[in-house]
């Protein structure tokens, strides 16, 4: 290595020969374009080239004596004493300097440094050769102008040797604040391990990206961050080998990345919320279906086993009083079954929105007290009713019977909440809803409405109670004494209607239903005046159409009893054709609305185009589908709801006819 050493320092050494040889190699040195100088032990300059005259622009006068790194502004990749070290061991070091010209301009060179030597390993100072190499890499880096990507150049120094213009829109940088500093300057501070990596790469430098599997940042000037993809290539250059660092920014690629994540996990949630939803469906409809089988079991037991009695009383005491006093009490009991069925289905079909209504614009203030009188004999003497109304209350759009019995079922849950007595408690107000209230509960619409709220002295309920107080069939009562399905009647109706619902209640406290109908803005409707007794017996014509064999039989018994002429048909195709062979007049038109082939409303239109006169009476357990979305009638259409008893038809028959009549 001292040979070595020696070598490499002999020209520097020369510079302490003889003074005929050291005239001539200066003259020599000052021949060179490079920079030359020589420092002391002491880090003074002792020589000075023209070719560092012209690179920084001081003259020797002003070099000599003054140390190189203060003169020049020297910025060096590893501390000055490293350099030395190594100089001082092995005999040389070379690296890439940014240095600063008299005019203050950065300049880049290709340092060499060689020992001069005052004896055998007598150190004596230091010789310095410089190459200015800026313009050569702006020329390099003129090349990468055209790149769509960020590109750095770095030395095996780790310095920024090379950058394209793409790099100072990036970083936000100028070109001359990056050439020569650390390639660290780029990256955040808390990649402390970056330089270690820079190492490693430099001692197998080939095409690879950076960091393949982690997540890598680029700082910007200002501080700020940014997610970066780097790809590392190396080039051979007469300096040595360039590291060349491809930067793209991916932040809208992140962005779009969370962005598309997040969709995914929003959509896995849905999927598995409606999942959950749907096992729930699944779990109210064994409910309901359950519910509906045992009530119904029920009831067609009790019909079945009376009119098993009537047929043996008929067949063995018909003739009796006796036996036809039994034959009636049993028919009673078959009546009384069906009327129950009949109020289950209308319960059902409340509870699930689909029961068809024929909603009036109302005072809520003049129900309460239609039905306070009922109310109080509903609730017995031990329970006390008062009732608060609102003056000026708003209108609101709601069928008027099913108000009421919303008011009932409320009533009759406060009644047997309240067994040892209490006080039941009615109150109406005008409430306005605004967005921020509204925007936590989804079925609820910002605006003007009305609130009923009923509430009670009674038991009280669970949490868990009150979490499911409106499941269908679910019920606190031992068996037999509730079906379940009141308050979720309640529920359907308030929906139906616009409207949102709510319980509060503590154990032993009480319990308050608040029920929040939308106000309208329409006129009140108009009382009607009472109706008529049904006429006892009629003569006009009118024209049945039901699918059910049976029920078509039943409704033509009544009409033919009563003194009509009944045309009967099966669908609305044959009573097209019906109508188009009578010759005579068709004053009223009793249709079925769920019929296959054509539904009633249609054979109605299409009737009315052929008789304009016929008048038009429609009957449906089940028309919400045909109907319009809300379930409800179109202006001037009449409706019979199944099932019916015989005068409730003719009643409705007469009122119809009477009106085509002009009464």
């Amino acid at each position: 290595m001292g040979e070595k050493a020696r070598r490499v320092a002999s020209p520097g050494a020369r510079l302490k020969a003889r003074p005929r040889e050291l005239a001539a190699h200066v003259a020599l040195l000052d021949l060179a374009p490079d920079a030359i100088f020589a420092r002391d032990v002491g880090r003074r300059i002792t020589f000075w080239n023209r070719g560092a005259e012209g690179t920084y622009g001081f003259s020797e006068a002003e070099a000599l004596g003054v140390s190189p790194g203060e003169l020049l502004r020297t910025e060096y990749p590893i501390p000055l004493e490293e350099i030395e070290r190594l100089v001082a061991e092995t005999g040389g070091w070379h690296g890439d300097l940014v240095q600063h010209t008299k005019d203050g301009r950065r300049v880049v060179v290709e340092s060499r440094w060689a020992a001069q030597y005052g004896g055998p390993g007598q150190l004596a100072g230091l010789l310095e050769v410089n190459r200015d190499i800026t313009a050569r890499l702006r020329s390099q880096t003129a090349l990468l102008e055209l790149a769509p990507d960020a590109i750095v150049g770095i030395s095996g120094a780790g310095l920024i040797v090379l950058v394209n213009a793409q790099v100072e829109a990036l970083f936000g940088y100028e070109r001359e604040e990056l050439l020569g500093e650390p390639v660290e300057t780029l990256v955040p501070e808390r990649f402390d391990a970056h330089a270690s990596h820079r190492v490693r790469y430099f001692a197998d430098p080939r095409t690879r990206p950076m960091g393949a599997g982690l997540q890598l940042f680029g700082r910007r000037r200002d501080g700020s961050e940014f997610p970066a993809e780097i790809s590392l290539s190396s080039i051979e250059t007469e300096d040595g080998v360039l590291a060349i660092a491809a930067v793209r920014d991916v932040s809208e690629r992140v962005v779009a990345a969370r962005e598309r994540e997040r969709l995914e996990a929003e959509a896995e949630r849905e999927r598995l919320q409606n999942q959950l939803h749907q096992a729930q469906r699944l779990e109210s409809l064994g409910q309901l279906a359950g519910g509906i089988a045992h009530d119904f079991n029920n009831l067609l037991a009790v019909i079945i086993n009376y009119a098993a009695f009537v047929a043996e009383d008929l067949e063995r005491a018909a003739d009796t009083e006796d036996g036809r006093r039994a034959m009636r009490e049993d028919v009673k009991q078959i009546s009384m079954a069906a009327e129950r069925a009949a109020h289950l289905t209308h319960q059902l079909l409340a509870f699930a929105r689909r029961e068809v209504v024929q909603p009036e614009v109302i005072d809520v203030n003049r129900v309460v007290s239609d039905v306070e009188q009922l109310l109080r004999r509903t609730l017995g003497e031990h329970v006390e009713l008062h009732s608060s109304l609102a003056a000026d209350l708003r209108p609101v759009l709601i069928d008027s019977g099913q108000l009421e019995q919303i008011l009932v079922n409320l009533a009759v849950n406060a009644r047997d909440a309240m067994p040892d007595g209490g006080t039941l408690r009615i109150d109406t107000a005008n409430v306005d809803v605004d967005e921020h209230y509204a925007a936590s509960r989804p079925e609820l619409i910002p605006g003007s409405h009305v609130r009923l709220r009923v509430s009670d002295t009674g038991v009280g309920m669970s949490p868990e109670t009150v979490q499911r107080a409106f499941d269908p069939f679910f019920t606190t009562k031992p068996p037999g004494q509730g079906t379940g399905l009141g308050l979720a009647t309640v529920y359907g109706i308030i929906q139906q209607a616009g409207g949102r619902s709510q319980i509060y209640s503590e154990p032993d406290v009480g319990t308050t239903f608040t029920v929040l109908l939308p106000a309208t803005g329409q006129p009140r409707t108009p009382a009607e005046r009472p109706e008529r007794p049904p006429l006892p017996r009629g003569e006009e014509t009118i024209l049945v159409v039901e699918d059910e064999q049976a029920l078509r039989e039943v409704t033509r018994r009544i009409l033919v009893a009563a003194g009509y002429r009944v045309i009967m048909a099966a669908n609305g195709p044959e009573a097209l054709a019906l109508a188009g062979d009578h010759t005579g007049a068709i004053d009223l038109l009793l249709s079925d609305v769920v019929m296959p082939q054509m539904p009633g409303p249609q054979l109605a239109e299409r009737l009315l185009a052929e008789r304009p006169s016929v008048r038009v009476l429609l009957m449906s357990g089940f028309a919400q589908p045909i109907l319009d979305a809300g379930g409800q009638l179109d202006a001037g259409m009449t409706l019979i709801e199944k099932p019916f008893s015989g005068p409730t038809l003719l009643a409705k028959v007469a009122q119809i006819l009477e009106r085509a009549g002009g009464g």
